[in-house]
């Protein structure tokens, strides 16, 4: 373990992060925790102290419904997941684990392959108490988190590349806000008319070169992926007993299971030069890379047109003074089809942990309607259970068609989570590195920099 922790920390750090990587070993291995040691259920999240202080009602709520459990929250910080999943794993090789950790998308397989304890026995045992969960749920954000006919997450929240608008540019460009099934080329239509009467610091589309919201999204409307996609067998022992009635029952399975890359499929090509395109003409900025935190404010200010984004938005474009009719949001755009991506989190049991028991009594108890309302007072995020998307929680903040959140999920019920095989870090590296050159050249770029990425991913694949 030790190994795979060092090549997963470097490979998500970077070599230029190694000598951080020293300085900062009390934070992740967790020896400067206070607490470490004591006899209490230990939750990891990404984040920081005020992370952790703000579920102190909730770790309040399961205390008095569980007083022989004591929760202790680690609040770990990280530039994004990968850099969170690098310090778990350092953790689990200094003998620090913790009980449970909140692990979103990109790290699900990798967790279910080495780390995490299925939750098979645990959701049958319990079914009784914990079907309003899943009957509350839709059973795609289920079953991104089975792997090979297991269940190892329960999802607690979620966020789809939906597209955010802003309303003042739209109505500067003499355009109406678009229906629900607008297409690629309504889009690029609406870009050009913003990119007329915007102004010289406005840009019309704004995206980031990562796995959610970056190309990812075109490639899923446009019925391909960089990826090929496929699905593990098993699985009906869940969907049988828990959503016997459901009416996608047919087409779901014991997981998701990206083996083999897909760069060289012409649908790949397609939707990079759309985005070459949209670069070269001026319509969309060169992909930044990273989280895009920063576009909060230039959205806010006028700046930016449109830009993809869950509904992890919301909150932030209120405190950075956007009137809830400023702004609002559609479904992606249809191309060949008008499957969206998402990605979600929920807390995953840790095989290392002697507290199984009690981290279970954790997660069931976090995946109740108390329990996420606690969690989730605001809307930072999308809940995973669809009657808390509703009015109250977006009242005075926008957008007016909130209801798109969940409804991604209701009408496109084939969209899918990020593609994260256990590999996904060395996946997502090779994806970002071949992407900027791809878009930002001629056309003829294109081809060359798809076989590239095809043998990029090929290396990704192989590594264990």
């Amino acid at each position: 373990m030790s190994d795979v922790s060092r090549r997963l920390a470097l490979s998500l750090l970077g070599v230029g992060a190694v000598g951080a990587l020293g300085a900062s070993w009390p934070r992740m291995s967790g020896a400067d925790i206070p607490g470490r040691g004591s006899d209490s259920l230990s939750v990891a999240i990404l984040g920081n102290a005020q992370d952790a202080e703000s579920r102190v009602n909730l770790v309040k709520a399961f205390s008095a419904a569980n007083p022989d459990i004591t929760v202790r929250i680690q609040a770990i910080q990280g530039a994004d997941w990968g850099d969170f999943f690098a310090k778990i794993l350092t953790m689990v090789a200094a003998g620090t684990s913790p009980d449970v950790v909140l692990v979103a998308t990109e790290g699900a397989q990798l967790f279910a392959e080495r780390l995490a304890e299925p939750l098979d026995m645990y959701v049958q045992r319990d079914q009784q108490e914990i079907q309003n969960y899943f009957d509350d749920v839709h059973p795609s954000l289920i079953e991104a988190f089975m792997y090979q006919g297991s269940l190892f997450q329960l999802p607690m929240d979620f966020n789809s590349a939906n597209m955010y608008m802003n309303t003042g540019a739209f109505e500067k460009a003499g355009l109406t806000l678009p229906g629900a099934h607008w297409t690629h080329d309504d889009f690029y239509n609406s870009l050009t008319a913003m990119k007329r009467t915007g102004g010289k610091q406005f840009v019309p589309y704004y995206w980031t070169n990562r796995l959610f919201g970056g190309v990812v999204p075109w490639l899923y409307a446009n019925d391909t992926s960089f990826l090929k996609e496929t699905r593990s067998t098993g699985g009906s022992w869940f969907w049988d007993r828990f959503y016997p009635n459901e009416a996608t029952r047919s087409m779901r399975s014991g997981g998701y299971q990206w083996l083999e890359p897909n760069a060289e499929d012409p649908r790949v090509a397609e939707s990079f030069e759309f985005l070459r395109t949209l670069v070269a003409e001026g319509l969309g900025t060169s992909p930044a890379q990273g989280g895009g935190n920063e576009l909060v404010a230039q959205f806010a200010s006028g700046l930016i047109g449109t830009t993809p984004a869950g509904g992890y938005w919301v909150e932030g474009l209120q405190e950075a003074g956007m009137a809830e009719d400023a702004f609002d949001v559609q479904f992606f755009p249809k191309w060949r089809t008008q499957r969206h991506q998402f990605g979600a989190a929920g807390y995953a049991i840790m095989k290392t942990s002697t507290r199984k028991d009690e981290a279970w009594e954790w997660i069931k108890f976090c995946a109740t309607k108390e329990a996420m309302e606690l969690a989730m007072p605001l809307p930072t995020t999308t809940p995973a259970r669809r009657s808390m998307v509703n009015e109250a929680l977006y009242t005075g903040k926008g957008p007016a068609r909130w209801k798109v959140f969940y409804d991604t999920l209701d009408q496109f019920p084939t969209s899918g989570p990020i593609p994260a095989p256990p590999q996904q870090a060395a996946v997502e590296s090779a994806l970002i590195k071949n992407v900027l050159g791809a878009v930002t050249g001629s056309a003829a770029n294109i081809q060359p920099a798809m076989s590239t990425l095809q043998r990029d991913l090929e290396l990704a694949m192989r590594r264990n």
